[in-house]
């Protein structure tokens, strides 16, 4: 058909555009609508235009379905994660012995972030809290480190030496703990004054759970709540 209309001189695209000009025309020939047959996407049957067009409503239907499923997820997911947040935040607020707040934070974000390992080290603390096991072994290379981000570094674990902080459940098969993460987050954790005080860090053996792509939102909300309660132990 379409070579028949290019040797007139018409084309399918003229007749297309006739078609959407002309609104009236299947008025004036509504029983051409009855005689128009198409093939079905479902097993490639013929179909008449009425049944094609409720098999395309019904996929329009699903889809808009599956969208509106989606963002019920979505919002789902974000009053959970807005509650766990505004949780650890209380937490930290009713945690009274400042020499108790590292351990706290790491809790929280094991058992009720479901993160696998955390770890975190501090310095620039006060000589009252320099005895506490996240001010020990903190190199010059995590100070920088940590002074260089500019925000949450999330992707492959490329033998960071916050790695070897990471506490969590053993992985067993013979590997260490820091040996089983593939994927890490590292927060800096930053002073009134911009300057870095610490460097809390999230580790995975999944390697999508701290992917390069992820949206760092969440992690810097961490790292200000993280960092406005850990300011208590600075000198």
């Amino acid at each position: 058909m379409s070579a028949d209309l290019n040797l007139q001189g018409i084309t399918e695209e003229d007749i297309a555009e006739y078609l959407v000009l002309t609104p009236g025309f299947f008025e004036r020939h509504a029983t051409l609508l009855a005689t128009i047959q198409l093939v079905s996407p479902l097993g490639k049957r013929v179909v008449s235009l009425q049944e094609r067009q409720m098999e395309m409503l019904r996929d329009r239907i699903k889809g808009l379905e599956q969208r509106l499923v989606d963002m019920i997820r979505n919002a789902q997911d974000n009053e959970s994660l807005h509650q766990r947040l505004l949780g650890l935040a209380n937490t930290l607020m009713l945690t009274a012995d400042a020499s108790q707040l590292p351990g706290v934070l790491c809790e929280v974000l094991r058992e009720q972030f479901q993160v696998p390992a955390v770890g975190l080290r501090l310095w620039g603390v006060t000589q009252a809290w320099a005895h506490l096991p996240c001010t020990e072994g903190v190199s010059a290379e995590v100070r920088s480190l940590a002074a260089s981000l500019g925000q949450p570094y999330c992707g492959a674990n490329s033998g960071f030496e916050a790695a070897q902080w990471l506490e969590g459940e053993s992985p067993g098969e013979g590997l260490s703990l820091a040996q089983s993460i593939t994927s890490i987050a590292l927060i800096q954790l930053q002073r009134s004054d911009g300057r870095s005080f610490g460097l809390l860090a999230l580790g995975s053996p999944d390697p999508a759970r701290f992917g390069a792509d992820m949206d760092t939102d969440v992690l810097r909300h961490l790292g200000h709540l993280a960092q406005s309660a850990l300011s208590r132990l600075l000198g």
